[in-house]
């Protein structure tokens, strides 16, 4: 099977459209944070070998090799969304006649709908985890390619929030609450540090007349 990351735009985003239910939101997330990520990397090799922007180098460096690891990492996450909610679908599918086929398919569902809930769950955590880097570039990047940073953490924070409605909407299936309570807890905590982080790359995007 073609993996998803391997297609081209047009090909991605018709995959999309398709009526199959996979990939859906879950892979498109991952993708916005995997672009997130790459325009970040841009700005801050925008900013690297500029004499006058020299104070910056050291963190731009930094940013540079942080998002790139983050980058290829969502860009799996891509094609392990659709196959976690495909394994969902493989386990519903097993046969439920007799008593003992009934606990194996349970037992398979509820391992798929944990994957299906890790997954989105590490896309939030990886786009969250880029977000974070917007702030300082947004300060010390390239000037000129400010919107570019700007639109970078816009795709991120659609990543988190996007991921963790995926998170969310598999907490129900969770047989364990006290597991289901943790990935609430991680998911919280993970809405409010990409939210704060949005906040102050949107106030130096408004300063700059980028946003009202």
């Amino acid at each position: 099977m073609t993996q998803l990351v391997e297609l081209s735009v047009t090909g991605f985003t018709s995959a999309l459209a398709s009526e199959a239910p996979a990939p859906g939101g879950g892979s498109a997330s991952a993708a916005a944070g995997a672009a997130g990520a790459a325009l970040l990397g841009m700005v801050a090799r925008l900013t690297l070998g500029k004499e006058k922007y020299k104070d910056a180098w050291e963190d731009m460096e930094n940013v540079a090799n942080q998002v790139d690891g983050i980058r290829a990492r969502l860009l799996e996450l891509v094609d392990e969304d659709t196959r976690s909610y495909e394994a969902i679908i493989a386990a519903r599918k097993q046969p439920k006649e007799t008593p003992e086929q009934k606990v194996s398919r349970q037992k398979a569902i509820d391992a798929a709908t944990f994957l299906a809930t890790t997954v989105p769950m590490q896309t939030a955590s990886f786009a969250c985890r880029a977000l974070s880097f917007a702030p300082v570039v947004a300060e010390k990047g390239n000037p000129n390619a400010a919107s570019d940073v700007f639109v970078a953490a816009l795709l991120l924070q659609t990543a988190v929030e996007g991921a963790l409605a995926n998170v969310r909407i598999n907490l129900p299936g969770l047989g364990d609450e006290e597991i289901a309570g943790g990935f609430r807890q991680d998911a919280d905590d993970l809405a409010k540090n990409s939210g704060e982080a949005m906040l102050t790359v949107r106030g130096a995007a408004k300063k700059k007349g980028l946003t009202t």
